[in-house]
């Protein structure tokens, strides 16, 4: 579970997977702030993934997974 203060590669990932979609128009610094949030938000919402709203959860990674190509 990543979350908006948190870094790293694993961050830098779900940066480029939500560029893939052209939600997310930041670099892929790896670090989590309000930008990303706001990204993963709006990724969220348009998908009915409710439940955690901001959070890079379980659901919402398998979500974005299926939906983009690894980095």
């Amino acid at each position: 579970m990543l979350r908006r203060g948190d870094s790293g590669p694993r961050v830098r990932e779900l940066q480029q997977r939500l560029q893939q979609l052209h939600l997310y128009r930041g670099r892929a610094d790896g670090d989590f702030g309000r930008r990303l949030e706001d990204a993963l938000r709006t990724y969220q919402w348009a998908r009915g993934l409710h439940g955690s709203m901001g959070v890079y959860d379980g659901p919402t990674r398998r979500q974005l997974e299926s939906e983009t190509s690894p980095p």
